[in-house]
């Protein structure tokens, strides 16, 4: 199957694509959740997924700072309220702002916005939502932001 990749796209209200993260969205300051919006949901999506994670943690495989599922398939700005939260990489539910390790260079945190066929059930990791859902994938979008310590 091809790459899912049409009109859906997704922003951050806080920074601009490959533009730095503010330090009020880390963990050490202040970890304020980031503000989404999406446009171009396509015909037949009947939720939204949003995961922002950062490939570049030195973990097997990345970190995920932010699960959730189950979000209206509408365009406009997502309310994470409205949704399911999964757990991130630290085991927890929300937000879990960047805090890469002092020293390891610039990060980059992808935050995806999937559009798809199928309800997700449960709170999957990240891992576990693409295994059992890939396949439910219409689009895919991702902006990408940087941080550093």
């Amino acid at each position: 199957m091809g790459p899912h990749v049409a009109d859906l796209a997704i922003a951050a209200a806080e920074y601009e694509a490959g533009g730095a993260i503010p330090e009020g969205l880390s963990k050490d300051g202040g970890n304020a959740a980031p503000t989404f919006t999406v446009t171009g949901v396509p015909d037949g999506a009947v939720e939204l997924a949003l995961v922002v994670h950062d490939p570049d943690a030195p973990m097997a495989r990345g970190f995920t700072h932010w699960a959730v599922y189950g979000l209206p398939a509408v365009d406009g700005a997502i309310d994470p309220a409205a949704g399911s939260a999964g757990p991130n990489s630290a085991g927890e539910t929300g937000w879990f702002g960047p805090q890469p390790p002092e020293g390891h260079g610039v990060h980059h945190y992808y935050a995806w916005v999937y559009a798809l066929s199928e309800r997700v059930t449960g709170t999957p990791t990240y891992e576990e939502f693409l295994d059992r859902h890939a396949s439910a994938i219409l689009e895919q979008a991702r902006v990408v932001g940087t941080f550093e310590r």
